[in-house]
């Protein structure tokens, strides 16, 4: 499906899942209806999975703004105490859209509980309290996490409200990150599940490349203690002076706790010039897109970094915003430097980036989806070093493999129709 015809769907008010393979624009189109939303005074909660993924579209955790926190699940008498608080149920009555980004990480029972509270919530027992519902995200990329090891993960599209909501399936199709056939043929082969010795030869290839010597490449790991180590190595063996830039925090303690929390810009940032930079916001007025890297050439007389991007653009990088805002008001916000230390990073961090050049370990892969999550970062495979890879780390959810040809077909029809 193209991207005209999702958003034509998205205004009829339809509930919708949103999907299709990475680099296809879900994020950019959520965007698109966000700003509809907003210019139409149609209330929209913009929430994620997770915080990383929330910020990327200025909203907040949707465990957050639900009032669930980190609980599983609630009985009734949790549901009564959540549903006393003033500003958790004028919330839930005022929003007419309600956006859940990355939908792959939360759990069926999870949904199932968010649906129960809001037709409490709001008097109505229509799904969801009759709002519309958009739940967007990728089911081959990483799946939930379970507290319990001996349970089967349901996915959201197993849940009860997932079979009451009447349910719109848009699967974008139209590659826009991508740019040559092997890393569109690996990716393919991933998502299909049929990696065979082609598929192996040209990643195997990929262990023999040469990266560009003007590209510094950001190395993914699955493990965070791989990342910490190197950043830390790296901009200690710069001899140039430091330079720190301190996040400014402001509003309600555990919101702003929250951002934190989620903000992928850290809350103290050293710079050295010869740092290997990457962007964590989205900016296209300044040049820039979550995930473009660069180094830090000089800095200006206010001591902000002039950072020289791997595609040779010269960017002067300035605070930005972060916030979480409620019927206009803002209820936390956060100002930083839209930069992280880019000498590694791990595959989870990366989800919705797009890297220039990429140094990938899949030796330690453990979870379904974290190749798919690694490879599809880059838009060519000839920007990829290929560091190693086990047994896991080309295997996708065979249950989602069934799953994702019927949302295919579903939403072949429902574009024939809308056309």
């Amino acid at each position: 499906m193209k991207q005209e015809t999702a958003l034509q769907i998205l205004k009829e008010h339809h509930n919708v899942f949103l999907t299709g393979p990475a680099g296809t624009g879900k994020t950019f189109l959520l965007n698109e209806y966000i700003e509809y939303c907003k210019k139409n005074d149609i209330k929209v909660a913009v929430t994620a999975s997770t915080g990383i993924a929330a910020t990327h579209l200025g909203g907040r955790t949707i465990h957050s703004w639900s009032g669930i926190g980190i609980a599983d699940t609630m009985d009734q008498k949790d549901i009564t105490q959540l549903l006393k608080k003033p500003m958790v149920k004028e919330r839930m009555k005022k929003t007419d859209v309600l956006i859940i980004d990355e939908v792959s990480m939360i759990h069926a029972r999870q949904l199932d509980l968010i649906n129960q509270i809001l037709r409490l919530a709001r008097g109505n027992w229509e799904p969801f309290g009759g709002m519309q519902i958009i739940l967007s995200g990728d089911f081959f990329q990483l799946p939930p996490i379970s507290k319990n090891r001996d349970e089967t993960v349901k996915f959201v599209h197993q849940s009860s409200s997932w079979k009451e909501m009447n349910i719109k399936i848009c699967y974008l199709e139209e590659q826009f990150r991508q740019e040559e056939s092997d890393i569109v043929t690996i990716l393919s082969d991933i998502r299909s599940d049929s990696v065979d010795d082609n598929t192996v030869e040209l990643l195997r290839g990929a262990m023999e490349h040469l990266l560009e010597d003007h590209i510094e490449p950001t190395k993914l790991f699955t493990h965070n203690a791989n990342v910490d180590v190197i950043n830390a190595k790296k901009i200690d063996e710069i001899e140039s002076e430091s330079m720190y830039y301190t996040m400014e925090v402001d509003g309600y303690d555990k919101v702003v706790a929250a951002l934190q929390n989620s903000c992928l810009a850290p809350e103290e940032l050293i710079l050295k010039e010869g740092a290997v930079v990457m962007f964590v916001r989205n900016n296209f007025e300044e040049g820039y897109v979550n995930g473009t890297t660069g180094t830090v050439i000089d800095f200006n007389e206010d001591n902000l970094p002039i950072v020289e991007t791997f595609a040779g653009d010269t960017i002067t990088v300035y605070p930005e915003m972060w916030k979480i805002e409620e019927d206009g008001k803002t209820l936390g916000e956060l100002k930083q430097l839209p930069l992280r230390l880019a000498w590694a990073i791990t595959v989870h961090k990366s989800q919705g980036m797009t890297l220039d050049a990429a140094e990938i370990d899949l030796s330690r892969s453990f979870e379904y989806g974290m190749g798919y999550v690694a490879l599809s970062r880059v838009r060519t495979l000839k920007n990829v070093k290929l560091l190693g890879m086990n047994d896991v780390a080309l295997k996708i959810n065979p249950e989602m493999l069934k799953a994702d040809k019927k949302f295919q077909k579903e939403s072949q029809k429902l574009e024939k129709k809308f056309s």
